[in-house]
């Protein structure tokens, strides 16, 4: 494709400057492709393209934003208001439609300082970088409905952390979304008391990032919350599913759309453990692996708070409480859909869940572990599936196997991305700027992708 499939004139542009602000890019001393996703490229209209031109030195694409825009927002962070954030080391950097037609956002992280940088220095580290393209990956090879890593570029300075040896390495990272707007940006409208403004992001919403009607603002106001409920219920059960904890599911990091995105802390759990927290400040577990749909929920209660100035509070509260359903009947089939059955009647297909949770909080096996091996239905013979709550499994799966004709699953273990590998695989970029690790264990989680789609995936 030859050019980019971009609007004669951004949407984005049509809100107005009170919802960004225009900024400069960082000019960095190196641009070191790291990184390229050839696969969306393609998907956005990008596939002749000069990566480093626009990627690392962020030359506007043609018939696109003349400038960045850095997006204005709040946000709970960890139950605590903040007012003083935005995006402080990113910005959009263009707006793109895809070959199903949605519009999606090009975003940055590491791209330089903005008005709300406040004391940071607008970089991301290149283990950053690194981590949230293995974790994208390995996410959409899964079927969780999360932002793709774009380009990835090494930068050339030496950035100082607490949290990592330093003097590290720097990066800049592009990520494509299916929009840029969170649940933080109403409530900075909200706190401002614009509901003039938040009507318009309503709209604006609607038309352009969820193809839904527009009608009045309270109907507008239903309609946003109920697609958010919908989408949020199934990120939710997406994360349990694939054993995964985001580890900082504040409100400014809850997307509109429902797409997963911003992976800072982030781990997949070994085992079934509801306390298995992904960041080291988590000190209470608020956001530990059983409790990512309590926080959510909770996320989505303070976007219903901000629509309430524009709708009626008793039929947001109504979806509101139609919440904690919608996650369980999601929980339902993403966890068959991981597991490669096919979905029966209800009440047969809540018993086959409640089986393999069983089992898994049994901790007697690991979770990709339990999911490659009864994967569609198959009767693994090994010693330890002889206990009771395998046994009790085997009986329910009787009658539903399926079959598989991907090779991937007569590999003798199942593709996984526990912390141990991603410090390995960091090891041999940090100490001899060994890539081959990372470049052959993308190969290995695509193919892994390619399994699961081929065969019945969540």
């Amino acid at each position: 494709m030859s050019s980019p499939q971009a609007d004669s004139s951004p949407p984005i542009l049509k809100l107005g400057d009170a919802f960004y602000d225009q900024v400069s890019p960082a000019d960095f001393p190196a641009a070191i492709e790291r990184f390229v996703n050839r696969r969306w490229a393609q998907r956005v209209g990008l596939g002749d393209i000069d990566w480093e031109k626009h990627f690392a030195r962020f030359e506007p694409l043609a018939g696109n934003l003349p400038a960045p825009l850095a997006l204005r927002y709040h946000g709970h962070q960890f139950r605590v208001y903040n007012p003083d954030i935005g995006d402080g080391r990113g910005f959009l950097f263009a707006q793109l439609r895809d070959d199903r037609g949605r519009l999606l956002d090009l975003g940055t992280k590491g791209s330089g300082q903005t008005p709300y940088s406040r004391q940071g220095d607008g970089r991301l580290t290149l283990k950053g970088g690194v981590r949230e393209v293995l974790a994208t990956e390995m996410l959409e090879a899964l079927g969780v409905n999360t932002s793709k890593s774009f380009a990835l570029f090494e930068t050339g300075e030496s950035l100082w952390r607490g949290d990592e040896p330093s003097p590290t390495r720097s990066s800049v990272l592009t990520r494509l979304n299916h929009g840029h707007v969170r649940i933080g940006s109403f409530q900075r409208l909200a706190f401002f008391n614009d509901a003039a403004n938040i009507a318009k992001l309503t709209r604006y919403c609607l038309r352009h990032l969820l193809d839904l009607p527009v009608g009045d603002d309270a109907d507008n106001a239903t309609r946003l919350l109920d697609h958010v409920c919908a989408t949020t219920a199934q990120l939710a059960a997406s994360y349990i599913a694939a054993g995964f904890v985001h580890g900082v599911l504040n409100s400014d990091n809850i997307n509109i759309t429902g797409e997963s995105f911003d992976y800072g802390p982030w781990r997949f759990a070994p085992e079934w453990d509801e306390q298995f927290t992904a960041a080291y400040f988590d000190h209470g577990g608020l956001y530990a692996f059983g409790r990512q749909p309590e926080a959510i929920h909770w996320d989505v209660a303070q976007l219903a708070g901000c629509l309430a100035l524009i709708g009626e509070a008793p039929a947001l509260s109504d979806l509101l409480g139609q919440w904690p359903a919608r996650f369980e009947a999601a929980l339902v089939e993403r966890m068959l859909g991981r597991l490669g059955i096919a979905p029966s009647d209800d009440a047969s297909d809540r018993v086959l869940l409640s089986a393999m949770l069983t089992a898994l909080r049994s901790r007697m096996v690991g979770i990709d572990r339990f999911f490659f091996d009864w994967r569609a239905g198959r009767m693994p013979e090994a010693e330890h599936y002889s206990a009771p709550p395998f046994d009790t499994l085997r009986t329910i799966l009787k009658g539903r196997e399926r079959l598989q004709l991907h090779s991937y699953w007569t590999d003798p273990a199942p593709c996984s991305m526990l912390i141990e590998e991603v410090e390995s695989i960091w090891a041999a970029i940090a100490e001899h700027d060994d890539w081959a690790p990372f470049e052959t264990k993308i190969r290995a989680v695509r193919r892994m992708g390619d399994a699961m789609t081929a065969d019945g995936a969540a």
